[in-house]
């Protein structure tokens, strides 16, 4: 006698509904986002905005006379200044921070040729793209991040 083996159901009907891994996007999206923005990276209004990045000139003494801990202070000063706007004591703060001396810290923020009234120009601006802010406000906000207060009105009426 020939044994029947019963018809296959259909898995859908079967078994459990099957969870989809949630990984493969959390993985993807950002890679998709990033290869689609690539594009904008490299286009002129990009590279004319890196061209427009400030450049800094060393004030400071010759090069064997800097240790090698004010060169690293320099360095990063150099790279927080082209990330955003410090002023001169914001910026001295944010190198103690990342734990520099004092010493070192203020020797090279010193050391770089910086426009404080520039600087304040552009906090103001990254300030105006990100809320509104009365000039008043503005110009306080400026003094509160360490600019002086002739270089947060400096700032303020470039801004606007």
């Amino acid at each position: 006698m020939i044994e029947q083996f019963p018809a296959k159901q259909p898995s859908a009907l079967s078994a459990a509904p099957r969870r989809r891994a949630f990984w493969p996007l959390l993985i993807g999206a950002p890679i998709l986002a990033l290869a689609m923005a690539a594009p904008v990276w490299n286009s002129g209004a990009a590279v004319a905005e890196v061209a427009a990045t400030p450049t800094f000139e060393f004030a400071s003494p010759a090069r064997e006379q800097v240790t090698s801990s004010q060169r690293n202070a320099i360095q990063s000063a150099k790279d927080y200044l082209e990330i955003s706007a410090f002023s001169r004591s914001g910026l001295i703060e944010q190198l103690e921070y990342e734990g520099y001396s004092t010493e070192d810290a203020t020797f090279a923020v010193d050391s770089l040729n910086t426009d404080w009234n520039e600087q304040a120009a552009r906090s103001a601006k990254e300030y105006l793209e990100l809320t509104s802010f009365s000039r008043t406000g503005l110009i306080e906000q400026l003094e509160y991040e360490g600019f002086t207060r002739a270089q947060a009105e400096y700032g303020v009426n470039a801004a606007y």
